[in-house]
């Protein structure tokens, strides 16, 4: 490819809607550009890196015995609606009408569909296991899109469904995919971990997530220090080791005293001088069937999603003043679990341990003393629903937890029977038995993934792309445009390398070196080529890695070898 001839409108300046390094980057560098929040064109160069994603996608999936099919984006109202997803999933659905006042909805997964497929096809256990799987857009309003690729309304996934008759087939279908996605993830070159995690919208039991591990990113890993462990999970999903309810301590009575003004844990502990891990934090929530008190001790933080889980609801939400105002007859800050009534209490098993704990009276500007749990009070249920932090004990070695950040760019699911039994979707079993088919979920961003590729590989000049999905391998430059015997080695060398099977760009632009030297940076091929006043007297170019800056001397006569090898190490 000739840079004359190369669609990569460069930027000079970062663009002020790019929030993080990657959103910067691909703008820069000619990769993309935006048509709507949330929604952009995929230049050339671009083009290139999703083509290399997608490409180790599907080896990797047919690798396993993956079949790759493509279904619809548009989806009728009626499948969403029999899988009861139509009502609850929420204001992402871009729901739209044709013009028989029919209702459709832009794919954002495709769970319904694939089981209607399915359904209407196999019907005996000779037929399974299958795996089915697609490459393409899919569609979610979110309310604020952000970071460019990471969180678009419009993306690329690749996502496949598999199907089993029964528990020990979805676990041998959910290994090969656990398989499939860290050899996909260690080809694109990438640092990255798998980690436990919480299945959301989607359903199902088990899952995965499959982190690439960057300072950018949003996500929380907790990891346990021991390698041997290998425990590893997002902080949705952390929890820690449960001890025994064992309070050893003497029991007060119970008293109230006096906290004019003080509504916070920080306000009370100061207040009454004592530390916030004496303190029982009561947070009230309100989810489309009730209200429901969580409690924590005072220094943690509830996790929404396990409180979640633990209630069983599709909503939750903070109460609002005028509700906590009705449950517990005081205003937001003095909320405590002695004596409330008309809400399901949800306490932590660290609560329940323990004594002589301060809590909110339900009246304002006191608080309770000496509550204790089991004594003054009791619960309808005891679940981990606070975040873990690091420095905490691994749940299952006990070693010390630790913490990074990371991208999610893949995730895998156990559905067992969520979609097929509502859905319809059985098979006869050796005895005529009509049973569920058990189904499994398995995605991957292939947007994000570039995306995310950037965020762990670049410097201040620019993209330092893994070699596997950098757009082209190498950039030959002539350091002067009117040095006509510069050119023709630059020309010759190019031809070379092509006929080598080097995917390679000769920047034949009449610019200055300097350029040329910020532009390849900026766009990140792994290597360049530089032909100077050297090449042509000595015969010598000189080979520069974009990962490591250090150049290399190499005759002319070895180019192709050496850097194919260079390549190779990279």
């Amino acid at each position: 490819m000739r840079a004359t001839e190369l669609y990569a409108p460069t930027l000079r300046e970062v663009p002020a809607e790019a929030e993080v390094v990657s959103h910067q980057l691909l703008l820069r560098a000619g990769y993309i550009r935006r048509t709507a929040t949330g929604v952009y064109t995929y230049l050339p160069l671009g083009m290139r890196v999703l083509k290399k994603i997608e490409q180790i996608v599907r080896e990797e999936m047919d690798r396993q015995g993956g079949q790759e099919i493509m279904m619809p984006i548009i989806q009728p109202a009626e499948l969403w609606q029999e899988s009861g997803r139509w009502d609850v999933y929420g204001p992402e659905l871009f729901r739209l009408k044709d013009r028989h006042e029919r209702d459709f909805a832009l794919g954002p997964t495709h769970e319904e569909i694939i089981t209607a497929l399915v359904r209407g096809e196999v019907n005996s256990y000779k037929q399974m296991p299958i795996l089915l799987y697609q490459i393409q857009n899919k569609y979610r309003d979110e309310r604020r899109p952000r970071f460019g690729l990471l969180r678009g309304r419009e993306f690329i996934m690749k996502d496949l469904y598999s199907f089993d008759r029964d528990a020990d087939g979805l676990e041998v279908s959910y290994r090969k995919m656990h398989v499939a996605y860290t050899r996909v993830f260690k080809r694109c070159g990438l640092r990255f971990r798998p980690v436990e995690a919480d299945s959301g919208a989607i359903g199902g039991s088990d899952t995965h997530e499959f982190m690439v591990l960057a300072d950018s990113g949003e996500a929380i890993i907790l990891y346990c220090e021991n390698p041997v462990c290998g425990y590893a999970a997002n902080n949705e999903k952390a929890s820690v080791p449960v001890g025994e309810i064992t309070p050893d301590e003497t029991l007060y009575p119970l008293n109230r005293a006096e906290t004019p003004g003080c509504r916070t844990v920080e306000e009370v502990a100061q207040f009454l001088r004592i530390s916030p891990q004496q303190i029982i934090k009561t947070i009230l929530y309100e989810t489309e069937r009730e209200v429901a008190a969580a409690l924590v001790r005072g220094d943690r933080e509830i996790n929404e999603i396990k409180l979640s889980n633990a209630l069983g609801c599709l909503r939750l939400e903070l109460a609002g003043p005028k509700t906590v105002q009705q449950v517990t007859g005081a205003a937001v800050g003095f909320a405590g679990p002695v004596g409330l009534k008309g809400c399901t209490i949800v306490a932590d098993p660290e609560v329940m341990a323990m004594v002589n704990a301060v809590t909110g009276s339900n009246t304002n500007d006191i608080h309770c003393l000496n509550v204790n749990p089991g004594r003054d009070f009791e619960v309808n249920m005891i679940k981990d629903i606070r975040m873990v932090q690091a420095g905490e004990p691994c749940p299952h070695c006990g070693s010390k937890l630790l913490e990074a950040k990371g991208i999610e760019v893949g995730q895998i699911f156990k559905l067992g029977d969520k979609y097929s039994k509502v859905l319809g979707a059985t098979y006869l079993d050796e005895g005529g038995k009509s049973l569920p088919i058990i189904m499994g979920c398995y995605g991957i961003g292939v947007s994000r993934t570039m995306a995310a590729a950037i965020e762990q590989n670049h410097d201040q000049n620019g993209i330092i792309w893994p070699v596997a999905i950098a757009p082209f391998q190498v950039v030959v430059i002539p350091v002067s445009a009117k040095d006509e015997t510069q050119v023709a080695l630059a020309e010759e060398l190019y031809h070379r390398l092509l006929e080598a099977g080097v995917e390679t760009v000769i920047d034949d632009r009449p610019e200055r070196a300097g350029v040329k030297f910020k532009d390849a940076d900026l766009i990140g091929y792994p290597l360049r080529i530089t032909i100077g006043a050297k090449a042509v007297s000595e015969n010598r170019v000189e080979i520069r890695p974009r990962k490591t800056g250090e150049v290399t001397l190499t005759a002319t006569r070895d180019l192709e070898k050496t850097v194919l090898k260079m390549l190779a190490e990279l």
